[in-house]
């Protein structure tokens, strides 16, 4: 049975909300084959991660998804079969009671913010009665069985490992970004919010015995890169050594070209949630730049993410990879930490990469999501 499903995305972090609701309603749409309409709040940030939309257009279709632009003034539109909320976004309240008057209500979903810690286990899939009648589900996409898994195409590890087996098709993107990278040299990504430790990040790879080459597409980074340079503009293409360091300055890239840029790197420092996810599906070791939240409650989460991570890895290497983490999320002096890390880097690299097998035995978002419809009719 063919269902529409509508999915509701309110752009509050520049491109994570966006980033995971478009991946999404892509997959649906080519694995699954349904009707996917995409309500999304602010083109701009669409097109960025999307360069083929068009900012102004109120709908559009790409990769067989309807796109529309979700206005305040809120214009009356047929009721789809699964509605999601993304990341507790209000829907518009009209659309609520039209929902509520179908003699078959929707399954409504609220697609929750990526966590591992314990508790979500627990919450995913329960339900939440509204008081107009309506039942709101929470689900959580996860780390274990017990949620609902990550995002990942199915043809995804595939498309890496053929890449990775094939030179030339990276030497060809890498060209394409117009990146040569320097002779023996540690390539690096670095997408990341503004960040006070990076200036010591950066100090310990200019003063590394190997060559460092540093990728940094446009992005919230860039005024603290800027900063340790000394200089008073960088651009795309801008290119700039100290020491053992090149940094380079990419464009914001498509979500494909971003994939593919982080197979090309040897390390990868990532923020958010779609980038860290993917930045596991890469198979490097990873840095993770937690968002910010009151109380400091993302610290909770990172620690819970580091607590499944690091199983499996020797003692010291575990304090490498935890070590890196909490100094680059909390502020503090990332040169001794890094030196953890490079003392350690063959383990890591190939923990990563076990790392990511073993999360692909897991079903996929898109899967459990599908599969969580059908057994509610």
């Amino acid at each position: 049975m063919k269902a529409d499903w509508d999915i509701f995305c309110c752009v509050v972090d520049n491109f994570g909300d966006i980033g995971v609701t478009w991946r999404l309603a892509r997959q649906l749409v080519a694995e699954k084959g349904l009707s996917v309409r995409l309500w999304v709040d602010d083109l701009n940030a669409f097109a960025r991660i999307c360069p083929e939309a068009d900012a102004q257009a109120s709908r559009q279709w790409h990769s067989g998804v309807e796109v529309c632009h979700w206005l305040p003034e809120w214009q009356d539109t047929a009721v789809a079969d699964v509605v999601i909320g993304a990341f507790a976004c209000q829907l518009p309240a009209a659309y609520v009671q039209a929902m509520a008057a179908c003699p078959r209500p929707p399954l409504w979903l609220n697609l929750e913010y990526l966590s591992a810690e314990s508790w979500v286990e627990g919450c995913h899939g329960l339900p939440s009665p509204q008081p107009n009648g309506l039942r709101k589900v929470f689900f959580f996409p996860g780390f274990s069985a017990k949620t609902g898994g990550l995002l990942r195409e199915a043809t995804l590890l595939a498309r890496r490992q053929a890449f990775e087996q094939d030179p030339s098709a990276r030497q060809a993107f890498l060209q394409h970004l117009k990146v040569t990278a320097v002779g023996g040299a540690r390539l690096i990504s670095l997408f990341a919010y503004e960040n006070s430790s990076l200036a010591s990040w950066l100090d310990a790879l200019a003063a590394d015995s190997r060559a460092n080459h540093l990728l940094v597409p446009e992005g919230r980074v860039l005024g603290d890169v800027k900063a340790w340079l000394g200089v008073d503009e960088l651009a795309v293409g801008s290119v700039a050594t100290r020491g053992a360091l090149t940094v380079q300055i990419l464009p914001f890239v498509s979500q494909d070209e971003y994939d593919q840029l982080l197979w090309c790197c040897d390390f990868n420092a990532v923020r958010g949630e779609d980038s860290f996810v993917r930045a596991q599906w890469a198979g490097r070791p990873l840095l993770w730049h937690i968002y910010v939240q009151e109380e400091y409650a993302h610290w909770e989460k990172l620690e819970a993410f580091l607590d499944h991570y690091v199983e499996g890895l020797s003692s010291p290497a575990k304090t490498a990879i935890v070590d890196v983490w909490r100094a680059w999320n909390m502020d503090s002096d990332m040169a001794q930490p890094w030196k953890q890390v490079l003392e350690h880097w063959d383990e890591l690299d190939q923990h990563a990469r076990r790392w990511s097998v073993n999360q692909a035995a897991q079903p996929d978002l898109a899967t459990t999501l599908v599969q969580f419809y059908r057994n509610s009719l």
